[in-house]
């Protein structure tokens, strides 16, 4: 029994399920505190005010408080541009279509699905600011309809609320940030330097040939994506300052790019099986560099030292990767054009012609250089992004994918709610329908712009029954015996706290939040009246049957599929690789990575319970064509740069012209790859100038990465079926580079 019980104490502690609750985080209290405080002194506020319904300013405090600052003042600050752009759109509904139900509702519907469908192009809380512009417009035009010349003081009100639950908690939550721009700036460099750290970690496992390391590789894109989000937060809690955030946003996609990169290389040394000495001893040199990076970066006075040393990097892989002669300038460029005796004269002097390194090494020094050149803007953008330049202009925007069937599937399923809400009171003459329709719009609108909206809206509808239950208590049992303010306060505060844990905590924040931003509405919250039992089920129940129609209308108008999803994303992704070949205006790197990440970020967001294994191979498959579609880009750069001959020019655009108009799995452009490498390969001799047999170099290295990526991802870059999550296919022996063949290649024809 006593070793029974030693072996039981030592397996982990489950923890319960209200353990949010009962054993809450420090950083959790301290939210629910300051929340509540900011949403009581909103309501006590317009309570003395004797403002109509109370209740909107506690509800705005909870909308717009988040955990962090950034957060909580980007969101404050588009709430309240949306109410804006609402109300003045409720107020100019009412001026169309005065007594109109059958032309209101519609342009109702159409300007709600317009805002859902716009928000969706959007991120962060600039699409919340569109979907709040649809709801509020519902619920200003809703509240007005008995009588549409209200509507603007409607509008007015309901503005009064947002503006005063915004300064509430700005007010409460500055008292509990103190030090907000020193730590916001200490935030931004530690986030970045950890990303620089992560890559650089990676990068070293690469060049070790680490069979982890495209694993490790494919989990830093999800930090990044999360990085991302943090860094516009970090500039906005910043407040007036300069542009540490286009550095910082610069210094993110830099370290993408670099990532993507290392998929390449890492690609060519598994074709380069063979050992090259001189590549080999600057690569050790590197990852001494690499693995002395994270102690070096934290010290800003070994910063100068750091670039310098990767220079000196840099300039050892431009040497080796130039072709070099080792014969004096006035002696012909080949030792076949020589005689007899002259080559037996220069081998006693040992000055004959060597190629220094072989093709296959230069290749290699081409792609290490580059990636040397990534690492090296990445650093140079995270030191701008900490400290202030002066008479700095610098602006980078990060490229976002815009989903247009998404947006057009959320812009008609935020028109359908309010139609078929609209039907309902038009049949049932509800006298709660027109909160129905606000609430419907409201719910519909929050959970439109998300790819998968059944599970939010799902955890939606538990908060709004968890805060009809606790409202059914503080009406019933509690507030009709307060007769002030004090009281009032002291009741509603234990309840807040508990949506305020709620949404603290990730498992629960969904319902949390829900609870917190409809529990005070519910509550029927007056100067002069305590609700009756009538009016809190007829009320409440709009309320609660709206956002159970959202959890409908999910499920059925344009109901969510995984792997539809994926397939549709797929597509959307090869669609966008295929215009990448296209000749004309040169596509951008850093959009095409964006693009990438954001797909990327889709994809983990819609795994569910799908396989771990299906969802590997699809994260697999989207970072092998973002860095196919990098590579495409750099060799159309190559071709836009003019020094490669004609003769170089005709094979790689036949590559390019297989890209854009594939076959189904890119046979013909992995064919054309091949060959392109091997004519490419019998170009580099030295009848050419330095200059032209570099960007040969270069053009090698692109395709042998092309031609890899197209032969082992055959499957995922088959666009007419669905990916199913199949190994992805090994080169044949024959797709790997010959040293004795290319050993002859180099010879004169």
């Amino acid at each position: 029994m006593a070793n029974s019980g030693a072996s039981t104490s030592l397996l982990p502690k489950r923890r319960s399920l209200l353990s949010w609750l009962l054993q809450p985080d420090f950083k959790a209290v301290v939210f629910a505190f300051r929340t509540t405080m900011a949403a009581c002194l909103a309501l006590g506020v317009a309570l003395w005010m004797e403002l109509d319904s109370p209740a909107w300013a506690a509800m705005t405090v909870w909308s717009v408080a988040q955990l962090t600052r950034g957060e909580s003042l980007s969101k404050a600050r588009w709430r309240i541009v949306g109410t804006l752009i609402g109300s003045t759109a409720g107020i100019g509904l009412h001026a169309l279509v005065p007594q109109a139900p059958w032309l209101f509702f519609p342009l109702l519907a159409i300007w709600v699905g317009v805002c859902s469908g716009l928000a969706t192009f959007v991120s962060n809380f600039r699409a919340y600011a569109l979907v709040l512009a649809g709801y509020t417009c519902a619920i200003v035009a809703t509240d007005a309809a008995p009588d549409g010349n209200h509507v603007f003081m409607i509008a007015v009100s309901r503005g009064s609320y947002i503006i005063l639950g915004v300064i509430c908690e700005t007010l409460v939550a500055f008292v509990f940030s103190p030090n907000q721009i020193l730590l916001a700036h200490r935030a931004l460099k530690q986030t970045l330097q950890s990303a620089l750290i992560v890559a650089t970690t990676t990068l070293a496992s690469i060049l070790r040939r680490g069979t982890a390391a495209e694993n490790m590789a494919r989990q830093q894109f999800g930090t990044m994506l999360r990085i991302a989000d943090r860094i516009e937060f970090a500039e906005i809690e910043m407040g007036p300052h300069g542009h540490e955030g286009d550095h910082a946003r610069a210094a993110l996609a830099a370290i993408s790019v670099l990532l993507a990169r290392g998929f390449g290389i890492a690609s060519q040394l598994h074709l380069f099986a063979r050992h090259h000495s001189d590549y080999q001893t600057v690569a050790d040199e590197v990852l001494n560099f690499l693995d002395a990076f994270p102690k070096v970066i934290s010290d800003e006075s070994l910063l100068p030292d750091l670039l310098s040393e990767l220079q000196h990097l840099r300039d050892i892989c431009r040497q080796y990767a130039a072709p070099h002669r080792l014969t004096p300038t006035h002696l012909v460029s080949h030792p076949s054009e020589l005689t007899s005796d002259e080559v037996a004269r220069m081998k006693a002097e040992n000055t004959t012609e060597t190629t220094v390194p072989e093709l296959d090494e230069r290749v290699l020094f081409v792609s290490l250089g580059e990636l040397l050149g990534d690492l090296e803007r990445a650093i140079l953008e995270y030191y701008a992004s900490t400290h202030l330049i002066r008479g700095d202009h610098f602006h980078f925007q990060r490229q976002t994918h815009r989903d247009s069937r998404l947006a057009l599937n959320n812009g008609v399923r935020a028109s359908m709610a309010v139609i078929l809400t609209a039907l309902i009171y038009e049949v049932t003459a509800w006298t709660e329908g027109f909160h129905f329709i606000g609430i419907a719009s409201l719910c519909v609108g929050l959970y439109a712009t998300q790819e998968n909206p059944v599970l939010g809206t799902l955890n939606f509808l538990r908060g709004v029954v968890t805060g009809y239950v606790v409202a059914f208590f503080l009406v019933f049992l509690f507030m009709p015996i307060v007769k002030v303010y004090e009281p009032l306060i002291l009741i509603l505060s234990c309840a807040m706290m508990i949506g305020g844990l709620a949404k603290a905590h990730a498992a629960t924040a969904a319902w949390g939040a829900a609870y917190s931003l409809l529990m005070p509405s519910m509550l029927g919250l007056s100067n002069h009246h305590v609700m009756n039992e009538m009016q809190f089920f007829n009320g409440n129940m709009a309320t609660v049957l709206a956002a159970a129609l959202a959890v409908i209308i999910f499920r059925t108008i344009l109901p969510f599929s995984a792997a539809s999803e994926r397939f549709r994303l797929r597509k959307g992704m090869l669609r966008e690789l295929r215009h990448l070949a296209q000749p004309g205006r040169l596509p951008s790197i850093n959009a095409w990575v964006a693009h990438g990440m954001d797909r990327f970020s889709c994809i983990l967001r819609h795994a569910g319970n799908t396989p771990p294994q299906i969802i590997e191979a699809f994260i697999r498959g989207t970072l092998a064509t973002l860095t196919l579609g990098l590579n495409i880009i750099r060799l159309r750069t190559l071709m836009d740069r003019e020094y490669l001959p004609e003769s170089a020019r005709r094979p790689i655009a036949l590559v390019l012209h297989y890209i854009e108009f594939p076959t189904r799995r890119y046979a013909q452009a992995a064919q054309a790859a091949t060959m392109a490498i091997r004519r490419l390969r019998e170009m580099d001799t030295p009848s050419h100038d330095i200059i032209t047999r570099l960007e040969i170099t270069r053009a090698i290295t692109y395709l042998m990465i092309i031609a890899h990526i197209l032969r082992t991802n055959r499957n995922f870059l088959d666009p007419t079926k669905p990916f199913t999550g199949e190994e992805l296919s090994t080169p044949s022996p024959a797709d790997k580079p010959a040293p004795g063949k290319i050993q002859a290649a180099q010879q004169p024809g």
